[in-house]
């Protein structure tokens, strides 16, 4: 027969609202937690033997050799007390009042900032119908806000009796009898953080509220991005300072990318599939708390410090890139737990309501569904599944600053009885709620369950991310390139991809191609420069035998798989980046790019990365600081330009569809986007049905701006295009100047000249004078070192700007000479064809004024390129 709690522990079931630590101003705290199902459920305060406890006069002291056990022990006594040698700590463990409509209740008399925690919960113990408590186990407060120390792959971290073979592999059966070995020691616990100070917020930079039709989204890791950042002090890479450091701020506003997209920075922990093979979850996709930043991307100083300093790290840094104009959007992980399947570890949601957190096979209750891949699917039909999602997210954009959100594998938060609904509570909550409903909200729209792929079926406000506009620019640009390439991309598809992808998003009134979140690569799958350089996967290093990661990667090598010195190999992939890229920035919808895709990022062939914490993830920026301009530092120069025009085109800077499609998959008419074959004539309805028609011009209208026309050559030959005559046209970015070459006015091409512009890279600018030169000083000689270095720095020449119109990357041409300006050779291929017969007419006869219309009009466009022209005042 337990004891009474005592009054002074037990907390007036008005103020127990939520589940959460709240501290009082009596100096104490209320503990709230939810478990439908326990029978009882304990809060246990960790503290130092050599300290005086906080809670001596009313804790009841228990023993190891005590003729009871300790679960007897703890079910008698309201408040106990035991002293754990070997760990050299104190255990306090609260017995709570409850379950009052499923919640768990406690007061702490005191209570501080810093104060570690976890909860222990008994009850029954039932495999077969889904039920695991063992108070033995430690178990986070799942609305944490720290987190201290990580699981240890011991028989402690699970509920059942196993063991730990030499192997490192796990030996017993989750259905099995209950584990009795105490976790303490071997598990994370909680950190308690004091959040009453209404002042937190003052001082706060600004949002920058990036409107959706201005938005560039940039995806990045947070260690991977500056780990290997030179300009950062050893202490600060691969962290969230490093990231808020003025230097990486400076690049990314030299990039022009408006919102910084970044994997999980919730706390993680590894799989046990990988804690087995001694391997680390990289990427983040297995949280353990969902309140609590990632520990280990905060600064040494930081973490030993404690929670609160880990998390002030955090908020730091989204002030930093807040005050200097970035948004901060984060990935979140709410489909599944790091639990995984019921073999996996209990560190939370398992212990203290197993049938309420994850989702049941219908017909073998004991068993998970699992539509995640991961082991375990989150039960959002449950409502205060629901509700633990939505607080969590309030509290990082509350609290943190966080802009918006990318929910991973969203597919399994919207399905009801198993079937998907865009009309799902969950999704509800969110528009429905005042803060969330306003902030940038995306989805990833599928999961591995029955009819999975969701794209488009959202709904608003929500964006998604669009997997269709990536095949599509991959298929058309790589794949559909290659000799006896049959059933391709045509016309018709790729002016649906750049025109928002109406087809899929046009869902709602008033929904618009913003909903479309563009990208062709992302941190799952191959970089956009693998793309052009494997066939096949190469993830050996992942120890899975190269069977994990997609096989359906639409990605070429262009004749050499991996890193070539062949120029010319190197000149078509090169352009083909561009071309992806080009597609991606002149598209309407929400782009988002890839870090380390601006100049050229590889992973060597690893399109599964998930487990590689080390330089095949770890961006390398050796780069940045050579003497000469590097072919990365050309490519970014390129992309940045590309981005500043996208962001100077008011053309996209509204939410609307250029077009739409009827119903029978035509275009209808529309008074802003105008389309062009070759030779200047509209296409017909065999046009656009016709895959074999790769080469044609978009051209968005404006009434009180300049127009745009946006020219796609997708066939491997140079083209004449009669480009619209009520007006002049200027070339503002091609991607043929990858092969160092751009279209030209006439019959010809544009070759460019190396000799024209500086080869000289930013280092050689830099004056002795300069706080900065010190660290070009140290990165360089550090290169020299390793033997990565161009050329001694010693060597110095007068930097010369290049013509801004034009980013050359240099390729050898007809007559020998790199980048030769050449324009004697004849253009090839239908265009011209076209173009002649237009100019001979049935009489074979042209008149002067005809003649020069056409000369006025006709541009060369290169082989397999895209282009931009503004119209000329």
């Amino acid at each position: 027969m337990k004891n009474a709690i005592p009054q002074r522990y037990a907390i007036p079931h008005r103020y127990a609202t939520r589940p959460g630590l709240y501290f009082t101003e009596d100096g104490g705290a209320d503990a709230v937690v939810r478990s439908e199902t326990a029978d009882q459920v304990w809060l246990c305060v960790y503290e130092p033997v050599d300290q005086p406890t906080a809670f001596f006069n009313d804790a009841i002291r228990i023993f190891e050799d005590s003729p009871s056990s300790f679960l007897q022990q703890i079910h008698e006594h309201a408040v106990c007390t035991r002293i754990i040698e070997s760990l050299y700590v104190r255990e306090t463990l609260f017995r709570m009042e409850g379950p009052n409509y499923g919640l768990w209740y406690v007061h702490l008399p005191k209570a501080w900032d810093g104060m570690r925690y976890a909860y222990r919960v008994d009850g029954a113990w039932d495999p077969d119908h889904g039920l695991r408590f063992n108070p033995y186990k430690l178990l986070l407060d799942p609305y944490g806000k720290g987190i201290d120390g990580a699981m240890q792959l011991d028989p402690a971290a699970f509920s059942y009796q196993c063991e730990i073979g030499e192997d490192h592999k796990v030996r017993g059966s989750a259905f099995g009898a209950m584990s009795t070995v105490d976790a303490i020691g071997k598990m994370p616990v909680s950190v308690a953080i004091d959040d009453r100070d209404v002042t937190k917020h003052d001082g706060d930079p600004v949002h920058p509220h990036v409107p959706w039709s201005k938005t560039v989204l940039y995806e990045l890791h947070v260690k991977g991005f500056t780990k290997n950042a030179p300009w950062l002090p050893e202490e600060l890479r691969g962290t969230y300072a490093g990231l808020a450091h003025p230097v990486t701020l400076a690049y990314l506003q030299g990039l022009g990318v408006t919102s910084i997209e970044l994997l999980p920075i919730q706390a993680k922990q590894d799989e046990l599939f990988l804690q087995e093979r001694d391997r680390h979850n990289y990427w983040g996709y297995s949280t353990l708390s969902y309140f609590s930043p990632e520990p280990s991307y905060a600064t040494a100083a930081a973490r030993k410090q404690g929670a609160r300093a880990v998390r002030q790290e955090v908020i730091d840094m989204v002030n930093a890139l807040h005050e200097a104009g970035f948004e901060v959007i984060m990935d979140v992980v709410y489909n599944h737990t790091c639990e995984g399947g019921v073999e996996g570890p209990t560190t939370c949601w398992r212990g203290f309501d197993p049938l309420s957190y994850y989702r049941r096979q219908r017909n073998n209750i004991g068993h998970l569904e699992d539509t995640t891949g991961c082991g375990n699917t989150l039960d959002f039909t449950n409502t205060h599944v629901v509700t633990f999602a939505v607080d969590s997210l309030r509290y990082w954009a509350k609290r943190i600053g966080i802009d918006g959100f990318r929910f991973d594998l969203a597919a399994s938060l919207a399905r009801l009885d198993g079937e998907f609904t865009k009309h799902h509570p969950f999704l509800y909550a969110l528009r429905s709620d005042l803060l969330l409903g306003n902030l940038k909200l995306i989805m990833e729209p599928w999961d591995l369950g029955p009819q999975g792929w969701r794209t488009g079926g959202f709904g608003m406000p929500f964006s998604e991310w669009n997997d269709r506009f990536r095949d599509t620019t991959r298929r058309f640009w790589l794949t559909d390139t290659q000799p006896g390439a049959t059933g391709g991309i045509g016309m018709q598809e790729m002016a649906t991809r750049l025109c928002g992808s109406a087809d899929l998003f046009a869902t709602d009134p008033g929904r618009g191609c913003v909903a479309s979140v563009n990208y062709v690569a992302c941190h799952d799958g191959f970089t956009l420069t693998d793309l052009t350089r494997y066939v096949s996967k190469h993830n050996e290093a992942n120890g899975e035998n190269n069977m994990d990661g997609s096989n359906t990667n639409h990605s070429v090598n262009f004749g050499v798989e991996g890193p070539t010195g062949d120029p010319a190999i190197t000149r078509n992939r090169e352009r083909a980046a561009m071309n992806m890229l080009g597609t991606l920035m002149l598209s309407l919808g929400t782009p988002m790019m890839l870090a380390g895709d601006e100049f050229r990022n590889t992973q060597h062939g690893n399109n599964n990365a998930y487990a590689q914490d080390n330089d095949i993830t770890w961006l390398d920026w050796d780069w940045l600081y050579q003497t000469k301009k590097t072919p990365e530092m050309r490519r970014l120069e390129m992309v940045s330009r590309l981005i500043s025009i996208r962001k100077s085109l008011g053309l996209y800077h509204h939410e609307e569809f250029f077009t739409r499609l009827s119903q029978l998959g035509l275009f209808k008419p529309s008074s802003r986007v105008q389309w062009y074959l070759s030779d200047g004539t509209t296409p017909m309805e065999r046009d656009w049905m016709d895959t074999g028609v790769r080469t044609f011009a978009m051209r968005l209208l404006s009434v009180d701006e300049t127009d745009i026309l946006i020219v796609i050559n997708g066939v491997d030959q140079d083209r004449h295009f009669r480009l619209p005559s009520d007006c002049g046209w200027q070339c503002e970015w091609s991607s043929g100047v990858a092969c160092g070459v751009r279209p030209g006015h006439g019959m010809f091409t544009e070759r460019l000249d190396p000799h024209d512009f500086s080869d000289d890279n930013w280092t050689n600018a830099v004056s002795e004078d300069d706080p900065i030169n010190e660290l070009v000083d140290m990165v360089q000689a550090q290169l020299a070192a390793e033997e990565k270095l161009d050329r001694p720095r010693s060597v110095r020449t007068t930097n010369v700007t290049a013509d801004p119109h034009t980013t050359l990357v240099g390729a050898d041409h007809d007559d020998g000479r790199p980048g030769a300006a050449v324009r004697g050779r004849s253009a090839q291929g239908n265009g011209i064809l076209d173009i002649e017969r237009a100019v001979d007419g049935d009489d074979g006869e042209t008149s002067a004024a005809e003649a020069a219309s056409l000369a006025h009009d006709m541009w060369t466009i290169p082989a397999l390129s895209i282009s931009v022209f503004k119209r000329m005042q």
